[in-house]
């Protein structure tokens, strides 16, 4: 008689898992938890290029409507993703920047403030070196540009 207890209390459990499960696909993701899901799915190099001013950002407007195609860095497969999430109709990625930093190395006085600028970590160097951009991590954002004093770092069109 236990055994059969068990049995059918082990079938309600799977039967209700089943239920939540289906539920869980057919209710509509709440708004924080949709601009969370969105977030997931962009790179965090909170690089501006969207036209918000970062990651966080984005997502809430994604989230309100808007184009969920515009992370460069991100590229197509962003863009996939988000259109799954979303249920939206495939949309064309914003074309990846055609720029990349590069650093005037006769100019550079190796002051440093550009490496906490650049959202990828994409400049290396220390204090009083000289610096340099790697061409595979540059996302060409141009956040570098402002915090160089000796306005030595150009984006370079690709």
């Amino acid at each position: 008689m236990n055994l059969l207890l068990i049995s059918g209390l082990v079938l309600a459990a799977g039967a209700t898992g089943v239920v939540l499960s289906w539920l869980a696909v057919r209710q509509p993701l709440d708004e924080n938890t949709l601009i969370a899901a969105i977030e997931a799915h962009l790179p965090q190099t909170q690089c501006a290029q969207c036209g918000y001013p970062g990651c966080r950002p984005y997502a809430e407007a994604v989230a309100g409507g808007a184009s969920h195609a515009l992370c460069p860095p991100g590229g197509a497969a962003t863009v996939t993703a988000l259109t799954a999430l979303l249920g939206r109709d495939a949309a064309r990625p914003v074309a990846p920047t055609a720029a990349l930093a590069w650093i005037i190395e006769d100019a550079c006085i190796g002051c440093t403030l550009c490496l906490p600028a650049c959202p990828v970590d994409a400049i290396i160097g220390a204090k009083d070196m000289l610096h340099t951009v790697l061409s595979a991590e540059c996302t060409g954002c141009g956040l570098c540009l402002p915090p160089c004093p000796v306005d030595c770092i150009d984006l370079i069109p690709q």
